[in-house]
């Protein structure tokens, strides 16, 4: 009995985001003392990628903004209010890349336009690429895991508390955190 080898699995391709083994979170400061996380639980989006000539890939992702949860209903309604995302009035967050790059064996440096509340703003993210891998339905998965810290006041976002100790109640700086597994198209 002979072994053959499993063929090769290239990264080259088209891809859509699978949502259900996917996160789009966000980390943000909450009265200066700890962090409060969440992600956003509707999103689809897709790539081209292109390992031979990386300035030829793309990739696109569009989050429904009222799907913002952070495991609490009143501080989820109010980041849903017209004092934080406005859902009603913008009911998408986009990112749209507009140069992407190898930054490593594994990084892609990918930058693009991040569109919030009908602001949009540059915006780079390091994306690890995690693996390569044919599952059990067969499909082909790629991995990718980034992360970046934006300044909600770019977006228009301002609302925030003063606290009696000093400080604010909400951070600046909120990190938005991809962990991403992508199918490869036909």
């Amino acid at each position: 009995m002979t072994e053959t080898a499993a063929p090769a699995l290239t990264l080259a391709g088209e891809y859509q985001i699978d949502p259900a083994h996917s996160r789009i979170g966000f980390t943000a400061r909450h009265a200066m003392v700890t962090k409060v996380r969440g992600s956003f639980g509707e999103f689809r989006g897709s790539a081209r990628v292109d390992d031979a000539d990386p300035t030829a890939s793309s990739t696109e992702i569009v989050i429904q903004a009222a799907s913002f949860d952070s495991s609490q209903e009143q501080r989820d309604g109010h980041v849903r209010s017209e004092d934080f995302l406005n859902v009603e009035v913008y009911p998408e967050i986009t990112f749209r890349s507009t140069q992407v790059e190898k930054a490593g064996d594994d990084v892609w440096r990918v930058t693009g336009d991040l569109t919030i509340r009908d602001v949009t703003a540059p915006v780079t993210v390091d994306f690890e690429f995690t693996g390569l891998a044919k599952d059990p339905f067969g499909n082909i998965r790629a991995g990718f895991e980034g992360s970046t810290t934006i300044s909600r006041k770019d977006y228009g976002i301002t609302f925030n508390a003063a606290l009696e100790t000093g400080g604010v109640l909400v951070s600046e700086k909120v990190g938005l955190e991809f962990d991403i597994s992508a199918i490869k198209q036909a």
